[in-house]
């Protein structure tokens, strides 16, 4: 039986990522000031979940180690009701022991992974941005030319055994249609148990396209191979961010927006900030008729432990 339509909306806000770097964006938080203060205006502006990177103060490079977490976990926790997630994807260039850390530190109610390997195009944006202030940016894009962003089935399970020792739950990044089948293969080895919460990607060059016929396959498939057991929630890379958003709310999703996604807020125009986003999101669910759902309707809907039983 297919997914049935949401009235409420849950909004994932990734405040930071480690896809963009400091050099594209004025914007872009990378101290733990700055991603604190961005994540409790996420939280304040709507988004139930704050999908959470840490980066070095200094030069913004991706920093998977739980000690760079510490610098702003608590007081996130301490200011907002929000879910707060922890990458497991961290960077593709760090392995999958560097990427759970942070989850099996802090014992998270949601974290991230992904659900198969793939090609993981960063170099593209060499084309719209080419001055950088430090010289690890550059190296970050050009570098993805011949990277292969590692998920193996062994790597999949590790960390979903890992992580269910801590009773957390995982944001499910399906980057291509193949990445629900792998998710079904460890729902059918007892893995894994519902309710999956299905994160699709669309728009990133190795993965899944973001034309409306892309979205519409990714929950079809899901719909079939899951059936009610899933909420769905899309996420739309750079420019298609709010279209998908529109597009994935229509047929009964969840939204994903932030600066992690997306450095824009229209045509040519930088986003100032994660609750802007958050924000224009709220706009186009509550134009559908429907209401964004609060951290503890979101608790809910994921059948999640609480914020109280985590170690941060």
């Amino acid at each position: 039986m297919p997914l049935a339509m949401n009235r409420e909306v849950f909004i994932t806000c990734a405040v930071t990522g480690a896809i963009h770097t400091p050099s594209m964006s004025p914007h872009l938080p990378v101290t733990p000031e700055e991603i604190i203060e961005a994540s409790i205006g996420a939280a304040e502006a709507g988004a139930a979940i704050i999908h959470l990177h840490a980066r070095d103060p200094v030069t913004g490079k991706p920093d998977q180690s739980p000690e760079a977490f510490g610098k702003f976990l608590p007081q996130i926790k301490s200011r907002t009701n929000a879910v707060l997630n922890l990458t497991s994807g961290g960077s593709p260039f760090m392995t999958i022991d560097e990427r759970i850390q942070p989850s099996m530190r802090f014992a998270p109610e949601v974290a991230s992974l992904n659900l198969g390997s793939f090609n993981f195009a960063l170099f593209p944006m060499l084309d719209r941005f080419t001055e950088f202030k430090h010289e690890w940016e550059r190296e970050h894009l050009e570098n993805s030319r011949d990277l292969i962003f590692r998920n193996t089935f062994n790597d999949i399970d590790y960390a979903l055994r890992a992580c269910a020792e801590n009773n957390t739950r995982f944001e499910l990044e399906c980057y291509d249609i193949g990445h629900l089948y792998n998710l079904a293969h460890f729902v059918d080895k007892g893995i894994i148990k519902g309710p999956f919460f299905i994160q699709s990607v669309f728009g990133i060059l190795g993965g899944i396209g973001n034309h409306p016929e892309d979205v519409m396959h990714m929950k079809r498939t899901a719909d079939r191979l899951f059936g009610k057991d899933y909420q769905w929630s899309v996420l739309g890379a750079g420019r298609h961010q709010m279209r998908i958003a529109a597009m994935g709310a229509s047929l009964g999703s969840n939204v994903r927006v932030g600066l992690e996604d997306s450095l824009w807020i229209g045509k040519g125009k930088l986003a100032e900030s994660n609750a802007q986003q958050v924000r224009q999101a709220r706009q186009i669910i509550e134009g559908l008729g429907l209401e964004v759902a609060t951290p503890d309707e979101a608790r809910a809907m994921l059948q999640l432990k609480g914020a109280a039983n985590t170690q941060i």
